[in-house]
């Protein structure tokens, strides 16, 4: 009879997420990959770094999203000028009552995108960084808590670098994926002008979401945590991250290639995020497929490529993908 009751809160629980994919897939036209890594984030409770050329959905993918989840979303233009109060907050002497009352700074929504993170000097970005891991803010000798659901993404244009400042690699880590996007296809495209089309008539039968309530994205993780992984898989899991550590052991073209490999926080990421998928994907068990399909966006930017592999146009995807191509599946 419990296991009855678990499988109905199963069943229940993983119906609220594909309603909630399908309501994005609604409004965001040619970029199912950031659809479906917005949903890993919100169930591995990480955050994402979004790159890509200006157009391609970002902002509008993480507002659908909020639309759809019960919280509330707030999104931050980084700008040169841009201090560290004016994303955690500052304390406000009220003359009447002649003391200090903190007010809150946008860090403090559910929902946050960092727009055009690269723009922010080093102390903002440090400001940000600092809330996504520690989850909280400390202002002058109090600490303030974050929301438990809290998520930010991140975004950067890799077309104009002039005037902005690149994230250190210690910094990157902090990031649960590094997501990159492209153009979509001629047809997608298409649909994305007949969609813009039907929403400037802002007709009266647009979709009304029901948000998900915080506490199904709460039982949601615990499931995606219980997921089985069998000690196969785990091995698997291990070996894609320990390799980069020592990439001569599968070849020597590729011990040239990286200078520094990926931490341990990137096998916990790893282990996370193909749970998270497979638990998308409505099985009760975490695949080598779960693996290989987030890889590239766990391992991305927790790779730091030599001065050799930069000049030969090697990449880190490359990396991976060499990797994954001559590790043993089980």
């Amino acid at each position: 009879m419990i296991k009855h009751k678990k499988q109905e809160s199963y069943m229940s629980v993983i119906s609220e997420f594909h309603r909630l994919q399908s309501y994005i897939g609604k409004h965001i036209v040619g970029q199912k990959q950031l659809v479906n890594r917005l949903l890993i984030g919100l169930l591995a409770d990480g955050h994402l770094l979004v790159e890509g050329a200006p157009g391609l959905a970002k902002t509008r993918a993480i507002k659908v999203l909020a639309d759809g989840i019960e919280g509330d979303f707030h999104r931050i233009q980084f700008t040169p000028d841009l201090l560290p109060a004016d994303l955690t907050g500052t304390e406000i002497y009220r003359q009447q009552e002649g003391s200090f009352v903190f007010q809150q700074g946008p860090l403090f929504h559910n929902l946050v995108l960092a727009d055009e993170i690269n723009r922010a000097p080093a102390k903002v970005q440090s400001a940000l960084l600092e809330a996504m891991a520690e989850r909280q803010i400390t202002v002058g000798k109090k600490t303030y808590t974050l929301p438990g659901l809290f998520l930010v993404m991140a975004t950067q244009n890799p077309i104009e670098q002039e005037g902005t400042y690149p994230l250190p690699e210690a910094q990157l880590d902090r990031f649960l994926m590094h997501v990159t996007i492209d153009y979509p296809s001629a047809e997608e495209e298409y649909n994305i002008l007949k969609l813009a089309r039907a929403e400037a008539k802002q007709s009266s039968e647009a979709e009304v979401m029901i948000p998900i309530k915080q506490q199904d994205i709460f039982t949601a993780r615990d499931e995606v945590l219980s997921l089985y992984m069998a000690d196969n898989i785990e091995q698997y899991l291990l070996q894609i991250v320990l390799a980069t550590r020592n990439l001569s052991v599968y070849g020597d073209d590729l011990n040239q290639w990286l200078q520094y490999g990926a931490s341990p926080r990137a096998t916990i990421t790893l282990d996370r995020c193909a749970r998270a998928h497979a638990w998308l994907q409505q099985r009760d068990y975490v695949g080598p497929e779960d693996v290989q399909a987030v890889a590239h966006e766990v391992l991305r930017h927790r790779l730091i490529l030599n001065y050799e592999a930069e000049a030969e146009g090697i990449t880190t995807d490359t990396v991976i993908s060499e990797l994954i191509s001559r590790i043993a599946v089980p």
